[in-house]
């Protein structure tokens, strides 16, 4: 098999962590997985968000808060550099408190951060495009044809949200400092 190059003559020295958490980035396929993962890690934070916030606060806030992380997937998808920093440093300040879930969902946006900037540096010319998938299914279509459709249409609206959302951040902190001093 190592004839016709279809294995890896040396095996991987990535362990499963690593991987996850800070991979290697060598070529266009490291990057389309870094981000389908950040597009559903960021579909999974709007979800809870969305639902947290119906029962916690003002509704229109638990769907302004949706919207921005759905559409900073969408943006991470499409290898956005100012959505996977927006994103980041949203629910990095967000709020101060930090659990197990929150400091790996964390770590998991960074990873996205750091593989779409390493990305960028690459030149697009000669690269060649990723396989399309053999099955469709109803996910595949939605991390694969969503983004591509969406993220044109709705990368201002998404900007305007960041915005509105490093302002609402900024305000929480300030309150925060003003009460304790």
């Amino acid at each position: 098999m190592q004839t016709l190059g279809l294995s890896d003559s040396t095996p991987r020295t990535e362990g499963r962590l690593k991987a996850l958490f800070w991979p290697t980035i060598r070529n266009e396929f490291d990057v389309d997985y870094i981000t389908r993962q950040g597009f559903w890690l960021c579909l999974i934070i709007a979800t809870l968000t969305l639902i947290l916030g119906l029962f916690t606060g003002p509704k229109w806030a638990a769907v302004a808060e949706f919207l921005f992380f759905f559409l900073g997937g969408v943006g991470i998808r499409q290898r956005s550099r100012f959505a996977a920093m927006a994103v980041f440093l949203v629910y990095l300040l967000s709020t101060p408190n930090f659990g197990i879930v929150r400091i790996i969902f964390l770590g998991l946006l960074l990873a996205n951060v750091r593989g779409i900037w390493l990305s960028a540096r690459w030149s697009s010319s000669g690269v060649d495009p990723l396989p399309e998938s053999l099955s469709p299914t109803f996910t595949s279509k939605l991390a694969e044809a969503l983004p591509p459709f969406l993220w044109p249409k709705t990368r201002i609206l998404f900007y305007l949200f960041a915005a509105l959302e490093f302002a609402g951040v900024l305000a929480i902190w300030l309150a925060r400092f003003s009460r304790t001093s």
